[in-house]
Formats: C-alpha cells, structure tokens, sequence
C-alpha cells in the first residue's frame, strides 16, 4: 500500500455540501473520493485541459497537412460557426467529411458486374484511387 499523507483545507460550505453530496453517491470513502478527483484533475491538466474519454472504444486519428490547407479549414470553421449560430470544432468537420465520403464509398446497391454506385466512372472508364501525398510537411505539426 502506498503511504499516505493527511491534507486538510477549509472550502466554503455550499462546496463542501456538493462533495459530501456527490460522494455518498459514488459510494467511495472521503479519502478514496477526493484521492479520485485530485487524480482526475491532474490527469486533467496533464492532458491540456482535456478530459481523458473514458470509452475506449475510440481512436486517435492525426496527420499534418500544410499550411494554406489548415488556414483554408479554419475559414471555413469560421463561417460555419457563423451561418449555425454556434461553433463547429475540427473535430466535428473531419468526422462529418470523413463520415461522408465514406458513405458515398460504400457500395448501397451492386450491379449486374459486381460494381457498386462509386466504383464506376462517368465516363466508363476503370476507377482511378487518389494519389496519396506520403511527404511531410515542414514546421509545426498542426492537429485537425
């Protein structure tokens, strides 16, 4: 067990009332209950401020892009946030593009030939991938 050390503090009484509150809740000891939210805060600011997302059924996706691309979706942010009345984050516009393209990729309906709506080309010719830019971008990494 490690060792332990007493801290005590004088809080105003309504914090007090929402901790005692909150605790008899979780069903935790005082000790336990503050040791948990002590972690919690520095695991907190260890992280910028960001709460750790307690489902780990999630992934981090980061890349760099270059600059005129990065400046071209923060515009973008901008007027979106502007037009809805409330802030669209990077996160919310790569998930919603990422999401969208790849529903139009999925085949929904396959033809007599085995091809899906977004395997054929207009024109008729074969599909054509993107061609992926492997190169890295000089200067500060930037995550969108």
């Amino acid at each position: 067990m490690a060792t332990t050390k007493n801290l005590c503090a004088q809080i105003p009484t309504d914090l007090h009332q929402r901790i005692c509150e909150a605790r008899d809740q979780s069903g935790l000891t005082n000790a336990e209950y503050i040791t948990n939210l002590l972690l919690e805060y520095f695991e907190m600011k260890e992280n910028g401020g960001k709460q750790i997302m307690a489902n780990n059924n999630t992934r981090t996706l980061a890349f760099q892009i270059p600059e005129d691309l990065y400046q071209r979706i923060k515009a973008h942010l901008e007027r979106e946030s502007a037009r809805l009345g409330r802030k669209v984050t990077q996160r919310e516009f790569v998930l919603n593009t990422i999401i969208g393209v790849l529903n139009m990729a999925e085949p929904m309906d396959v033809d007599e030939n085995g091809a899906g709506p977004c395997e054929a080309r207009s024109d008729g010719g074969d599909p054509q991938p993107l061609e992926e830019d492997n190169s890295t971008v000089s200067g500060e990494e930037q995550a969108v």
